[in-house]
This record gives structure tokens, C-alpha cells and sequence, in this order.
């Protein structure tokens, strides 16, 4: 089949990626003009971890992420009042955990597809008409084309889903934080292999020293107002420092550096969730189906999961792709479903809005350093009680 796929970052990739493997010919349609760069620093682990084991990118992982040792929260004089050691995590996951660059995830999936899948880069669907033959889909520039099967994995603010389904609004959960993360060259503070952070009510600033004296922060604050997300980086600047203005810690000289910044990641803390990723021959994955927010700490490894089981399922189908597109999402609902509930508790335990909230976080925190009560506290999250399908043919 031919299978279009909007959007060219984890999902879309991984989609083309298995979609490829079992014999059917993708097209992606990336907006941007090149591959994303930027981002934030993700964990990584779970079933994600096993779909990009059987995509063989694991050693690159490891090699480009980063084996962090430390989650350390300070007080405004940089002393420790909480935080965990990662070793008691990896004591649950073994190996199947490292934390590395989104945007460095996606460049390894993009390089096993680079040259076997055709992307159209600087261009986006513009128009959907589906009839009986398949799938009519126009672009802002290029001409139209005829599909099998469309597939929306553009993110949290998707067109596809916006032009297929519905306005975003019928669909997007809000969860009442802003997020921002951008790198600076040469901030002087390094603390190797682990990961700070400073919080006051409502507020939470991070930062992680990373290879090539660069330095990774991000920045999350409570907002009653889902608002407009500021679309410029002279907007999102102005937006930090009002936010952040008076905060403690080092954020005077964070933000006195903010003009060095570019590429700024800033956007809405949001969940999208709906009765049904299928229109007729129209299906979405990702954060477009079922974003978890970045506050649950799996969005990329389970994208990576649905691109996986959608080329499966539709693999399976043979000729009757809408049997697959349902088989599809029945295996991937309920999962996601769970991980949005769990994320969404989640959520003001990440960024208290008190200080007894902090300090309940802190102490916490520090009890895991026992590993029977890091799998009371923890074992949940960490667990996806999800197994991978195999769909090789027999």
C-alpha cells in the first residue's frame, strides 16, 4: 500500500521505518525543512526501548545519550534536599534505560529509513477528500496525491487531525503548565551526569550539563490560562522573564543569558484524548492520537510503540487495511489510556504549587534511595504492562 505519514519526527519515522520493513511504500511530509533539531532531554525505556532494540539504533543510543547517575533538587543556595539516584531505577529496568536528546532519538530512527523512504521536506497536508479508491490528499505546495491509507503523527497540535476530526480544542486536555527548554554554550556550572533542579510553588527550573560545554534547561510554571503559546523567540523570551523574573537559585544568570538562546521549545503541558484515531482511511499516532504530556517522562518510547503496532497490524491485514486500523487502535487504547491517567496524577507532584508540596516531593524523593520503597513509589510508572507483539510472518 501506499501510505502517506505526516510528520517526519519519532512517530512518523519509526511508522515509515516498520511500514518499509514490511513491504509497503510510505511518503513522509515534514513541515520543517530539514530534520528537527533541539529539544529536550527524554528517559527513555519501556517498550519504546524494545522497538528500537529490534530496529538495531540501541548502540547508537547509548553511545550519543547519556547514563545519568543523579536527580537533585536544591534549595536557592544550590544545597541538595532531595532528589533519587537512577541506580535504583536501573535496578528495575537492568539496561533498558538511558536518557538522551529527542531530537537526537529522531535522527537515529530517521538514519535507518534515510535513502530507502521518500520524505518531502518544507511542506504539509493542506486538503483531505476520501472516496472509495483511497485517500486524495493535497499540499500547501506540492501537487496532490492518492494514498491507501493516511496517517496523522504531527504532533500535539496536528493538522491532520485538525482538518480530519475536528478543532484541537474538542480534544486537548489541559494540565495547567507552560514548558520551555533551550540550550546555552559555556554556562559555567557543570554537575556531570546529573540532573538539577530548583523549585518554588507553580515553578520548576533544570538544567543538565551535556557534551560540547553545552547546557540543557527547562523551564515549567503553572498557568491557569491555556492561553496562546508565544510564537517567536522574542515572544518566548519575554514570556520567561516575566514568569521567572524574581525566582531564586541561579535564574538571575540563567535568564541573563537568555539572549544567547535560539531554537526555543515552548509550548502548552497538554493531553490529547479521543473516542477514535480512525476517520474511514485516516488513523493518527503519537502525540496527534494520544499525547501523554511531557510530564510522563514515556511520550517518545510510546509513539515509537503505536508506529510499531500500526506497520504491524496493517502488515497483518493484507488487503483490508481498515481491519487493521482497528485492530490497531483496540491493542493501543486502553494502554494509552492508562498512561494519560497515571500522567495526569502525576502532574503536581512534578511542579508542586506549594512549599509543603515541595517539601513532601523532597522527602519522597530522598526515600527512594531504599529500593522497596522506590518500586512502591515508583514501580508503577516505570512498569508498561504492555507486551510487544512480533508481526515477522511465520
Amino acid at each position: 500500500m501506499k501510505i502517506a505519514i505526516n510528520g517526519a519526527g519519532i512517530a512518523g519515522s519509526t511508522l515509515a521505518y516498520w511500514l518499509h520493513h514490511h513491504g509497503h511504500e510510505p511518503v513522509l511530509i515534514e513541515r520543517s525543512p530539514q530534520p528537527r533539531s533541539g529539544g529536550y532531554i527524554i528517559d527513555f525505556w519501556g517498550s519504546g526501548y524494545d522497538v528500537a532494540a529490534r530496529m538495531g539504533i540501541v548502540p547508537r543510543l547509548q553511545k550519543c545519550g547519556y547514563a545519568i547517575e543523579e536527580v537533585r533538587f536544591v534549595d536557592g543556595k544550590g544545597q541538595r534536599r532531595g532528589g533519587l539516584f537512577t541506580s535504583v531505577m536501573r535496578q528495575t529496568l537492568g539496561e533498558r534505560f538511558i536518557s538522551v536528546r529527542r531530537s537526537d532519538l529522531a535522527a537515529a530512527i530517521y538514519a535507518k529509513i534515510d535513502g530507502k523512504v521518500k520524505t518531502i521536506f518544507g511542506d504539509s497536508i493542506a486538503a483531505i477528500y476520501e472516496d472509495a479508491s483511497g485517500v486524495h490528499v493535497g499540499f500547501d505546495s506540492h501537487s496532490s496525491r492518492n494514498f491507501d491509507v493516511l496517517v496523522g503523527t504531527d504532533g500535539l497540535h496536528s493538522r491532520v487531525r485538525e482538518l480530519r476530526f475536528g478543532s484541537e480544542r474538542q480534544f486537548e486536555t489541559y494540565l495547567g503548565y507552560k514548558a520551555a527548554a533551550f540550550e546555552l554554550p559555556g554556562y559555567p556550572l557543570l554537575d556531570e551526569l546529573t540532573y538539577v533542579s530548583y523549585a518554588e510553588p507553580g515553578r520548576q527550573v533544570s538544567r543538565f550539563s551535556m557534551r560540547d560545554d553545552r547546557t540543557l534547561f527547562l523551564f515549567i510554571y503553572s498557568d491557569p490560562d491555556a492561553g496562546c503559546v508565544p510564537a517567536t523567540d522574542t515572544e518566548r523570551k519575554a514570556v520567561l522573564r516575566k514568569a521567572f523574573n524574581d525566582s531564586g537559585w541561579e535564574c538571575p544568570q540563567i535568564l541573563g543569558r537568555l539572549e544567547d538562546a535560539t531554537d526555543i521549545y515552548f509550548d502548552r503541558v497538554s493531553q490529547i484524548q479521543m473516542p477514535s484515531w480512525i476517520k474511514g482511511r485516516t488513523v493518527l499516532a503519537g502525540d496527534a492520537a494520544a499525547a501523554v504530556s511531557l510530564l510522563a517522562g514515556e511520550g517518545s518510547g510510546l509513539a515509537m510503540t503505536e508506529a510499531y503496532v500500526l506497520a504491524g497490524e496493517l502488515a497483518r491485514a493484507n488487503d483490508n487495511p481498515l481491519a487493521g486500523l482497528a485492530r490497531y487502535q483496540i491493542r493501543m487504547m486502553p494502554f494509552l489510556q492508562n498512561r494519560q491517567r497515571a500522567a495526569s496524577r502525576f502532574a503536581s507532584s512534578f511542579v508542586p504549587k506549594t512549599g509543603l508540596g515541595i517539601a513532601l516531593r523532597n522527602v519522597l524523593s530522598s526515600m527512594m534511595a531504599f529500593p522497596f520503597l522506590a518500586e512502591l513509589l515508583l514501580g508503577r510508572q516505570l512498569h508498561d504492562d504492555f507486551e510487544l507483539p512480533h508481526y515477522e510472518p511465520d
